[in-house]
């Protein structure tokens, strides 16, 4: 089982989502790079359970503590881990998914996998739980990334049918419930809400906009931007579709339409429009890079499912227990994030080597 990730920067994230804690170890963070823990907090506790009712209402403080690679709050040059304990777990919940699998969930495929011998207790290794590390990683490169004049904007685009107005020009990380409309986010709630009386949950699109990048990071073929950020997006457990800039929309318009005509802005090259979403060629090109991830409906619901018994081949109803998230959207912004600041940092690092 690989969880590895980087070239310059070698993030692995370890643990299961009932194991006595997760973690993760990033390797390759120069010398001296300060980390900010209470801003880190804040930052893990965007992505962190139980706090309202569109989350599940499993109970983590999520407090992550750093083993090694950090002294006197700066970065020593060794390989940086931290581990959060997990406190609230309730395995028993999970104990007839040894021999039935979940609708929408890796059970089936984990089963086959690995013999049997995969811990199923609440999604095990394959758990959104492990997106906490994820943030422990992404949430240290942010700090650095703002001391490079590069930030990252998120916005939840759309949940199930209800979508947000407005263009993403501003940190929606302040806000409860992170849209642009606050009065579109709280439709998003009540589509939420609604959702889970019925004992059903919905998915939804974020949207995230990467600005101060310079000119020249990535790669053509398999090292280009799309790739990178992709590779690790697509890490985060429900993601199912990625796309940059207009994405599917090109495929509708003509190529006059499509293409950014360039023009000269304050004695810099830029484009006039930013359907590319300020990738040309695998390559930034200086504009905001653009991308929005799509999640599906969390697979853990109320209603009754069918499945099979793994040890008799026999077709079973399915009840499943436990606490979920009837929307895990909300809840996966600061992992957008946090895999954009990873992938983007990393390609960085790439760029100093050539330029010297």
């Amino acid at each position: 089982m690989s969880s590895n990730y980087g070239e310059n920067i070698r993030l692995t994230i370890f643990g299961q989502s009932h194991s006595p804690a997760i973690g993760m170890t990033l390797e390759g963070l120069p010398a001296g790079c300060k980390i900010d823990e209470d801003q880190l907090i804040r930052f893990l506790k965007r992505r962190a359970p139980g706090q309202n009712s569109y989350s599940t209402q499993r109970r983590e403080a999520d407090a992550p503590e750093f083993l090694c690679g950090v002294k006197n709050g700066f970065t020593c040059g060794t390989p940086l881990t931290a581990i959060i304990r997990n406190t609230d777990q309730h395995s028993k919940d999970y104990s007839n998914l040894a021999v039935l699998p979940r609708p929408g969930h890796a059970d089936y495929t984990a089963q086959v996998k690995y013999f049997g011998y995969q811990d199923y207790a609440g999604g095990g290794h394959f758990s959104g739980r492990l997106t906490a590390p994820l943030c422990i990683a992404g949430g240290v490169i942010l700090q650095q990334l703002k001391k490079e004049g590069i930030s990252i904007l998120t916005r939840i685009s759309s949940i199930a049918d209800v979508c947000d107005e407005g263009e993403l020009n501003a940190p929606t990380s302040e806000k409860a419930f992170p849209t642009v409309s606050d009065e579109m986010g709280q439709k998003m709630i009540e589509r939420i809400a609604e959702a889970k009386s019925d004992g059903d949950s919905v998915g939804g699109v974020i949207e995230c906009k990467i600005l101060g990048l310079p000119a020249g990071l990535g790669d053509p073929m398999f090292d280009g931007m799309e790739q990178r950020i992709a590779s690790i997006v697509f890490s985060i457990p429900a993601v199912k579709g990625l796309e940059f800039g207009l994405g599917f929309e090109c495929a509708r318009i003509t190529g006059s339409e499509n293409n950014d005509e360039f023009a000269v802005e304050g004695g810099r090259i830029v484009t006039k429009t930013n359907n590319c979403g300020g990738i040309l060629g695998g390559i930034t090109n200086g504009m905001p890079l653009t991308f929005k991830a799509a999640f599906k409906p969390t697979p853990s619901i109320g209603k009754a499912q069918q499945s099979v018994n793994l040890t008799s081949s026999v077709e079973e109803e399915l009840i499943i227990k436990g606490r979920h998230d009837p929307c895990i959207v909300p809840r996966a912004v600061p992992c957008i994030e946090a895999a954009a600041a990873i992938a983007v940092y990393d390609a960085m690092l790439s760029r100093k080597k050539e330029i010297k």
